[in-house]
């Protein structure tokens, strides 16, 4: 493995192996014996500052005992990230781009995101989950597929980890007034949204929601949303632009992450209402439900 400059492909491909590290309960010691390397390397590769070569990236994943289909898509990260090019936004074809947007997530010491039409997924409540899921039953997957299920578990658990995680973070969301008013699953499920985003403002006091009105002019992100990660230490941030189904596009040059965070310093400073007037139209729009 070599040292090397921290980019998005490498820092997931670190992320991912990380998580593979606890789930199979290794330590990093253990790794680095495993492929005849010292822990160190192990400690740069899962910070995202370098790489592993294909026969070492195999012998570390056989020795957490990953899966042939998991396997797959790791090796094809690894190689992504070896040979990275620069400059050029990235979009994650591979399987399983779920679970690398809650690594980032999990990681990140603070997060910004931006919703036009719905509530971000770490505001959600159980039955708009489910509810948004099951909109995709039989276009996306087949209606006999067990994935929904499965899909709205990882959301949940997703939400614990990163919510009441051990790393200190700090939330910032501004949401499109028509998200908030949008008939998802009946008037039921969508006061029960309301009141679920209203208790989390009450309880955290590092979670910020701002409320965009409808129609407001001058958005730079109208009809989108994206989310800005930002991490400890000398990591870069990183920007997604996020679709409700489908592939997200990752920004990591410094120049793309400057233009998205100030976006969403438009959209937080200048258009969104203040947090008080946004938890009060909040209120009045799950009374009115």
């Amino acid at each position: 493995m070599g040292r090397a400059r921290q980019t998005f492909e490498r820092r997931q491909l670190g992320l991912t192996l990380r998580r593979l590290r606890d789930q199979a309960t290794e330590t990093q010691q253990a790794a680095a014996d495993a492929i005849g390397r010292v822990r160190s390397r192990i400690v740069e590769l899962e910070e995202g500052k370098g790489t592993l070569n294909q026969e070492d990236l195999a012998r570390l994943l056989d020795f957490y005992g990953v899966s042939p289909a998991a396997r797959e898509t790791v090796l094809a990260l690894g190689a992504k990230a070896r040979r990275r090019q620069r400059s050029r936004p990235y979009t994650d074809l591979l399987p399983d781009s779920h679970l690398r947007f809650a690594d980032l997530e999990v990681s990140a010491t603070e997060i910004r995101c931006y919703e036009s039409s719905l509530v971000p997924g770490l505001l959600q409540s159980p039955a708009y989950v489910r509810a948004i899921i099951e909109d995709g039953d039989g276009i996306w997957w087949e209606p006999s597929d067990p994935e929904p299920d499965e899909r709205i578990s990882f959301r949940m658990d997703r939400q614990e980890k990163t919510l009441y995680g051990d790393t200190h973070k700090s939330f910032w969301f501004v949401i499109g007034e028509e998200a908030l008013r949008a008939n998802v699953a009946g008037p039921d499920v969508m006061r029960e949204q309301l009141r679920h985003i209203q208790k989390l403002c009450d309880e955290r006091p590092d979670l910020t929601v701002q409320v965009l009105p409808q129609g407001t002019p001058s958005n730079p992100i109208r009809g989108g949303a994206f989310t800005l990660f930002d991490f400890a230490g000398a990591a870069p941030p990183v920007g997604v632009y996020s679709v409700v189904f489908g592939s997200e596009l990752y920004f990591d040059e410094p120049s793309d992450t400057a233009s998205l965070r100030r976006a969403f310093a438009r959209l937080s400073d200048q258009l969104a209402l203040d947090p008080i007037e946004s938890a009060r139209l909040i209120g009045s729009i799950a009374e009115a439900v």
